[in-house]
């Protein structure tokens, strides 16, 4: 304990460190001020109660949790960062059909400025056709009979200035994500997401504790579920930080008077090469059809058929947990490609030992590469539909999303992302780390 209250203290010696930190958070306290921020012209009352018998079972509900309730509080921010993640998932899987984006992928620094210009055009795009959409929903809210959106205010002038002011919301809050990525810590755009989530987890916590309160459980059955939400999150950081090192041989070189190779190197190959990509497609595509099915109340055949794809049904859970296997293996191919590794590991004249360099490497780092990736992407299904189960034994809907699913792989993923940044600064400066035992090396002021 004292060794890692010591780590906490050498953060705030390292002024650079120190600066970075308070400026990461400086920026993420406005991206949630910004979330609150409802946009003119909505009646923030009747708003407030047309949203407490929402439901959050469809694309609104997972739209909902990625901008952190903005959506659902009508503040201008409600797109989030969204737009620019979906601008660079399509980018991303553009450069695996597209000659000419896959060549940008692989020219370095110029080609990444202008995929990266390509994709804030694409952001620019998609968030100007889902303000519009937002704009059309806000307009068809009623709460008793009243619209959210007074008559005196809902007409053209206010649908463009809405759309502007979501539009400029999402770009703002993309400058923001990348001022974070240079001048802070962590990765920006993943900060963002990764702070909208965990802006729930007091709520849920409250929930709880109300049903403590009211009887509904008693404090020893909440410890278990405590306990069992420690295990749940070290399994997600075991496999999440799980490799396979594939060891790599470079033949000795001699140039001039200096040798260059005769090493050993390891190529790290990741359990969970996809990341928590898998489950944002299979629960993107699994609400569609209740979200669809929810613009026709009144056929009872629609209605029978969105009730196979509720939340916690065994038919819904079999489904999705499928559809992320597939999801996995199919994001893996795309992140991943082993003919490319191959081929430069044979241009820089290393080789898998027993192993011919060339097309057997290429096949012998997929063989090995799919193998890894099959218990990955079970326990990406696992972890999945764990949510559905853990909320079947009374647990609170907002307290068990936090026991997997989309939110607890986004808050393990940034954490660790942004715990190994600070980890660098740290070892740079001579202070031991979080993850470095021991007595400190060394000391001094910076």
């Amino acid at each position: 304990m004292s060794r890692l209250t010591d780590t906490f203290r050498n953060i705030f010696k390292i002024h650079e460190l120190r600066q970075r930190i308070f400026y990461t958070l400086a920026i993420l306290f406005l991206v949630r001020l910004g979330a609150h921020i409802t946009i003119p012209g909505v009646d923030t009352t009747l708003l407030t109660e047309s949203m407490k018998n929402a439901t959050t079972d469809n694309l609104f509900g997972l739209y909902d949790l990625f901008v952190g309730g903005a959506f659902s509080n009508a503040a201008i921010f409600a797109l989030g960062i969204m737009p620019y993640i979906s601008a660079s998932i399509i980018i991303q899987l553009l450069g695996a059909v597209v000659p000419y984006i896959q060549k940008l992928q692989q020219e370095g620094e110029e080609g990444r400025k202008k995929i990266t210009q390509w994709t804030r055009y694409g952001t620019v795009l998609i968030a100007s056709m889902q303000a519009w959409g937002v704009t059309i929903r806000l307009l068809n809210i009623q709460v008793q009979g009243l619209p959210i959106v007074p008559e005196a205010v809902n007409g053209f002038p206010w649908v463009l200035s809405t759309i502007i002011i979501l539009c400029s919301g999402t770009i703002l809050m993309m400058w923001m994500g990348e001022q974070i990525t240079e001048r802070g810590i962590g990765n920006g755009i993943s900060l963002i997401i990764f702070i909208g989530i965990i802006a729930r987890f007091p709520h849920a916590i409250f929930d709880e504790i109300r049903l403590i309160g009211v009887g509904q459980r008693s404090i020893i059955e909440e410890l278990v579920i405590l306990i069992l939400m420690f295990f749940i999150i070290a399994g997600v950081v075991l496999v999440t930080q799980g490799t396979r090192r594939i060891p790599v041989q470079y033949a000795k070189r001699v140039v001039g008077r200096k040798i260059y190779g005769g090493v050993t190197q390891y190529i790290p190959l990741r359990v969970n090469t996809a990341g928590v990509m898998p489950i944002i497609f299979a629960q993107s595509i699994m609400f569609i059809p209740n979200t669809v099915l929810s613009f026709f109340p009144d056929n009872e055949f629609l209605q029978g058929i969105s009730g196979l794809f509720v939340y916690d049904s065994p038919v819904y859970s079999t489904i999705y947990a499928l559809m992320i296997v597939f999801f996995t293996y199919f994001y893996t191919a795309i992140a991943f490609n082993p003919k490319d590794v191959a081929d430069n590991m044979k241009k820089q004249g290393g080789f898998i030992p027993g192993i011919r360099p060339g097309k057997q490497t290429s096949e012998f780092i997929d063989n090995i590469l799919t193998k890894i990736t099959l218990p990955g992407s079970i326990f990406l299904a696992v972890i999945a539909i764990l949510p559905a189960f853990i909320s079947g034994f009374g647990v609170s809907g907002q307290f068990a999303q936090f026991f997997g699913g989309t939110s607890l792989l986004i808050i393990v993923g940034v954490a660790l992302d942004s715990l190994q940044q600070i980890e660098s600064h740290l070892l740079m400066r001579h202070y031991d780390g979080f993850m470095k035992s021991g007595k400190l090396k060394g000391r001094r002021s910076v």
